[in-house]
């Protein structure tokens, strides 16, 4: 099963990309729509207990994953504790937040 599958879809008719449908000979795209994550209140972030790291050169979000959880699959709960989707988002120097408590960062954050 594609993960795919379940995702919604739109259709677009947009004049702005009436050359692209020009292009293909068609008067729309069937296109995926891009999911919307809700970001936990401040006060449930603020809850949570964490750690302090400064980001390094070379650091990645998988790579520290697997440092403190054992499992580089949840790279995406420090991008997410730390409202910083990629690591394009931070500068060595920066300080981030690694939640200590992984069962309740997955609840939270997933």
């Amino acid at each position: 099963m594609s993960r795919y599958s379940n995702r919604p879809n739109a259709i677009n008719q947009d004049q702005l990309y009436e050359d692209v449908f020009e292009e293909r000979g068609v008067s729309s795209i069937n296109q995926f729509v891009t999911p919307e994550f809700s970001r936990p209140s401040q006060e449930v972030l603020d809850s949570m207990s964490y750690k302090k790291y400064v980001w390094t050169v070379g650091d990645r979000y998988w790579r520290i994953a697997q440092r403190q959880y054992g499992d580089r699959s949840l790279w995406y709960i420090i991008a997410r504790f730390n409202n910083k989707p990629t690591e394009a988002h931070i500068q060595p120097g920066d300080l981030i937040k690694i939640p200590t408590n992984v069962r309740m960062a997955v609840e939270v954050l997933s």
